[in-house]
């Protein structure tokens, strides 16, 4: 099998505007190119993304991160084999040493890592998604996940006053082609009702959802219960939220619509959605360490893990444990490699937990996730709003449904 020969690192821009690090790797005439995402709502437990400070894009620039995949990883890479993932992965990890790869930084392993994988498919001569199935040994066959699509933003997402983070929806059609078509006909419809209303006003959040000037949730759901209807999917989608309490976190309270909700009655406003509106999950909806109520809430809807778990084995089984979830939100730059990714989604497989592949807030051109989503059998995948560059990864999901079939 072909051996690395060069690895080679550039500065490209992600979604909001910002540096992030692209990597090249080479094999013979093999070539695998990926990037690495980054988030705005991250959670205390996160890999560790390295940027450079000073003055160059007001201290985000990535070159320090560069020389590392220049400097250390390609000397260390050169001459393996490029099929050897877990290897290659661990290679990187151990040179690292440290838990939250703050030395090398997530953002450099995580793009050497999928870089890798994207070469060693071609080596294989094998699509992306079917050559991560065999790399995850996966006893699931690929298949097309369903979409969480964002249509409204707020809390670190959006320019605005909204407390929650995302407000989604899952249509539930039997094909990916059709549940696009849906989310983009509903965001559409949104939109047009949006610029009527508040006099043209659909900017839109990091995630392409918009930001209108609303701030109580049952409105804002309702107003896609609207949207949904005049688009004629009623009774065919379902809603997600994602809370991303942390930020809400004030003392031992928290700032929710303007009022400060103890854990209790945050956990009696879930319980009033639930019962009003086709909830089918809730993402972090405590602050990351507060794995108890996570449990309350789990017994009466899908709780998603994202900050609680950060895609980390060691979180992820006390989560199962604990019961504190029943869903988990899956992002690799949380761990850094995509090695650690697929343990991550192994072990909350083996613990009964539904896995949803997700983007992150900054995200590139790179499409990995939605091969990963089908590859690993994912019943979801999280990609933000059916517009703007978001739709770089559901292209690619209607391209391999095209393949595979729904």
């Amino acid at each position: 099998m072909p051996t690395i020969d060069t690895i080679r690192s550039r500065e490209i821009l992600d979604s909001r505007g910002n540096p992030t690090i692209e990597v090249q790797v080479e094999a013979g005439s093999i070539i695998g190119i990926a990037s690495a995402p980054s988030g705005a709502s991250t959670g205390k437990w996160e890999a560790v993304e390295l940027r450079d400070g000073g003055k160059d894009y007001l201290g985000k620039g990535v070159k320090k991160v560069m020389r590392n995949v220049d400097k250390i990883i390609f000397p260390m890479l050169a001459g393996v084999d490029v099929n050897s993932q877990e290897e290659i992965d661990n290679l990187m990890i151990e040179r690292d040493g440290t838990k939250n790869k703050r030395k090398l930084g997530a953002n450099a392993t995580l793009a050497v890592s999928l870089a890798v994988c994207k070469a060693g498919a071609k080596a294989k001569g094998m699509p992306l998604y079917e050559y991560i199935n065999y790399l995850a040994n996966a006893e699931v066959q690929p298949s097309i996940p369903k979409g969480y699509f964002n249509l409204i933003n707020g809390g670190a997402h959006g320019d605005n006053k909204i407390p929650i983070q995302e407000f989604l929806i899952v249509p539930q059609f039997s094909s990916f082609k059709k549940n696009l078509q849906a989310a983009s006909e509903i965001y559409q419809t949104l939109k047009n009702r949006l610029h009527k209303d508040f006099w043209g006003a659909t900017n839109v959040g990091d995630e392409g959802g918009f930001t209108p000037p609303i701030v109580k949730s049952q409105e804002l759901l309702k107003l896609l219960s609207w949207a949904i209807y005049k688009a004629g999917y009623t009774g065919n989608v379902k809603f997600a939220l994602d809370i991303a309490a942390t930020q809400l976190l004030k003392g031992k309270s928290y700032v929710l619509e303007k009022k400060r909700l103890p854990s209790s009655k945050m956990l009696a406003f879930y319980d009033n959605i639930v019962k009003r509106f086709p909830i089918l999950s809730i993402e972090d909806p405590f602050e990351e360490n507060d794995f108890e109520n996570f449990a309350k809430l789990n017994k009466m809807v899908n709780v998603v893990g994202d900050d609680l778990t950060v895609s980390q084995v060691d979180r992820i089984k006390k989560a199962i444990k604990k019961k504190s979830c029943s869903m988990l939100l899956l992002k690799l730059n949380q761990v850094g490699t995509l090695t650690e990714g697929i343990d991550a989604w192994r072990v909350a497989r083996k613990g009964g937990l539904q896995v949803i592949v997700s983007h992150r807030s900054g995200e590139t051109d790179d499409s990995f996730v939605a091969d990963l989503a089908v590859g690993l059998g994912c019943k979801y995948i999280k990609g933000g709003a059916p517009a703007r560059e978001r739709v770089v990864k559901y292209n690619r999901l209607l391209r391999i449904e095209e393949i595979i079939g729904g």
